[in-house]
């Protein structure tokens, strides 16, 4: 059996172990409102993350993880403004060997705020905070990744968890110069009055940018429900990462949210170096619920 196999099989049945939880106290800072299916949401990208991090080949020097849309670092659920992690936080509270995480997001005070919460609790790891939109920032990215060579080998997971359509597609082609693999759900508002006649006429634009022109064409001619639409459209993204030479798995969730009005949302995970395949294998190993709805 090859070694590649064998290390994918022993991580499989021996995954990486988790620190004790964090307890996130309120800290008078600001937090983000979150609906319940997000903590499934976040502990299914954690999963992601860390079956990407399982299926590294040994000779790994630099693995960086980057995060888009990172926002201030906490939530808040319910009545009682429980708080727990985002995303980036979330990752950061996981035994994982990543050399560098690059945090995200375009709003500064948001990332004074993620600045704040990160130096509290991951004083010692190797953090760089960035402030900008994904477009703004591809040119600055590229400074901060160090270039594979023979000998010297790097790997970046790029999380892009914005629920919006705010990832242009042209920060994406450009990233994937650098052939950085993206972690994407397919989530945004999507209900009776932000609905598929609204992001193919009032919202045109952003629709274009998030899947260029000729796609956003694409799907608005396919489009007769929110249901066909958001089917199109993660299709359509598919299309565009296939045609930038990635290798492409999507995994199916259940969703429970009063913006985003549908029964599932989709998570695409799009690599050129590694199995995508693989890396979902990985993550259905975990034992967490799966099924499929837009086959």
């Amino acid at each position: 059996m090859p070694q590649g196999a064998l290390h994918l099989i022993h991580n499989l049945f021996f995954p990486l172990a988790l620190e004790s939880p964090l307890s996130f106290a309120s800290d008078g800072f600001a937090v983000t409102a979150a609906e319940p299916w997000l903590l499934d949401k976040t502990a299914v990208i954690g999963q992601y993350v860390e079956a990407f991090v399982n299926t590294q080949p040994a000779n790994s020097n630099d693995l960086i993880f980057i995060d888009l849309f990172a926002g201030n670092g906490l939530y808040s659920l319910g009545a009682k403004h429980e708080l727990f992690p985002t995303p980036c936080l979330s990752v950061l509270a996981r035994q994982l060997p990543f050399t560098r995480y690059i945090l995200c997001d375009a709003n500064q005070e948001q990332l004074n705020i993620l600045k704040i919460r990160t130096n509290k609790y991951f004083r010692g790891k190797n953090i760089l905070l960035l402030n900008g939109r994904p477009a703004a920032l591809a040119d600055s990215l590229v400074h901060y990744i160090p270039s594979s060579q023979t000998r010297y080998k790097t790997h970046v997971l790029c999380l892009c968890d914005s629920f919006s359509l705010d990832l242009a597609f042209a920060a994406v082609q450009k990233l994937s110069e650098l052939n950085i693999s993206f972690l994407i759900p397919f989530c945004f508002a999507l209900n009776d009055k932000l609905n598929y006649r609204f992001y193919t006429r009032e919202a045109r634009t952003k629709l274009d940018d998030y899947l260029t022109p000729p796609g956003a064409a694409q799907v608005q001619m396919a489009s007769g429900n929110n249901h066909t639409f958001y089917k199109k459209l993660v299709g359509q993204f598919q299309n565009n990462m296939l045609a930038l030479g990635y290798n492409i798995s999507r995994s199916t969730h259940k969703a429970d949210s009063g913006l985003m009005e549908l029964p599932a949302y989709q998570i695409g995970f799009f690599s050129k170096t590694f199995s995508a395949h693989a890396v979902r294998q990985v993550v259905q190993a975990t034992g967490h619920v799966q099924f499929e709805l837009f086959q």
